[in-house]
């Protein structure tokens, strides 16, 4: 059961900032929603432990992140794929590009997909079509936060 959502994010900061941060583990684990762990295995993968409520079934996902179609520092392709044990697996990814808007502000857009099967693709597609699109919106909306903000944290 695969969908696809579209998004598009002004970034209050230089599009070399906003790159760097979509390469950034730490920024990454604070915007993946249910995100227990993120650590980076490879210049391009990461394994992560993600716990996930969809509906009426929680579970917790082990899977790894790759980044692909590296084309610094303008678009990537962020690919993941998690196992959830008898709730069953989770797969996406998404096309994200940077756009410059000004020296100071930077379009970021993405085309996410996302896959689901085992149990929790019982739930019903609207479920998880509308699980889905909140969980990207929460990331790329975090992200935004995260770098527009990020002064207070550095």
């Amino acid at each position: 059961m695969a969908m696809v959502i579209e998004g598009e994010e002004r970034i209050e900061a230089p599009l070399q900032t906003v790159w760097e941060a979509l390469n950034d583990p730490e920024i990454l684990k604070a915007c993946i929603p249910g995100c227990e762990s993120l650590e980076k295995t490879s210049e391009t993968e990461l394994e992560a432990v993600v716990t996930l409520k969809i509906g009426p079934i929680k579970a917790k996902f082990n899977g790894e992140v790759r980044l692909e179609n590296l084309n610094p520092p303008h678009s990537y392709t962020i690919i993941g794929e998690g196992k959830g044990g008898v709730a069953g697996f989770a797969k996406g990814g998404a096309d994200v590009t940077l756009s410059e808007d000004g020296p100071e502000t930077t379009i970021l857009a993405y085309t996410a997909t996302a896959d689901v099967g085992g149990k929790i693709a019982q739930l019903g597609s609207r479920l998880i079509a509308s699980t889905s699109k909140k969980l990207s919106g929460q990331f790329f909306s975090e992200f935004n936060r995260q770098v527009s903000g990020e002064t207070e944290e550095t």
